[in-house]
């Protein structure tokens, strides 16, 4: 394959040959809520079901739908070569308080947390519209806040504060806990910003 956009294309690659690679019992032994029927895998990612074939890699929406973005498939490969499947232990955590938060906390306010701001502070009415659209359950934190299910047992929060002549628009995401081992913290950015995405995108 060419490589033309090596931000994205070079990473993917990488990745898509360490799965050609991989057992696929060791993926269902580590992950149990990942389906494998002797050709594919079946992911569900924030309630999209995504079949994805080994050792040769395709990637199809179950229902039909739109193939996602190569960050979004580069993270599903990530997931099924190295998430874990860790029990939550019902609580929930900012990306600071998580293993190498503060190292990483600049780039993931950027790409998260400022984009969720100004994304959807600006936009609450439509950010709740696609937010319900996409089967959040609403949470009584922020001027609008919503809870998925993003990956097996993992959750996620976002929260978004509307900006005023004061103070600019704000917002909050929140991990549950088994993030902090079932996920290398670049992954957690990640799973931040294709939660985003996925809002975006009904809006």
């Amino acid at each position: 394959m060419q490589i033309e956009n090596h931000k994205e294309e070079v990473p993917f690659s990488h990745y898509e040959e360490l799965f050609g690679k991989i057992d696929p019992a060791e993926v269902t032994a580590r992950l149990p809520f990942v389906r494998w029927d002797g050709e594919a895998f079946g992911v569900t990612l924030l309630g999209r079901n995504y079949r994805i074939t080994w050792p040769k890699y395709t990637i199809a929406v179950e229902d039909g739908g739109q193939i996602p973005p190569l960050p979004t498939q580069t993270f599903l490969l990530r997931c099924l070569l190295e998430a874990k499947d860790v029990a939550w232990n019902g609580e929930w955590k900012t990306f600071r308080e998580m293993p190498w938060g503060e190292l990483y906390i600049t780039p993931y306010t950027g790409r998260v947390l400022t984009r969720a701001a100004f994304t959807f502070g600006t936009r609450v009415a439509a950010f709740k519209a696609a937010a319900e659209k996409l089967g959040g359950i609403p949470l009584k934190h922020g001027d609008a806040g919503y809870q998925f299910e993003f990956f097996g047992n993992y959750r996620m929060q976002i929260m978004v504060w509307e900006g005023d002549d004061e103070f600019p628009p704000n917002a909050q995401v929140l991990y549950t806990d088994n993030f902090a081992d079932g996920f290398a913290a670049e992954d957690r950015v990640v799973a931040g910003d294709i939660l985003i995405g996925h809002i975006k995108s009904a809006m």
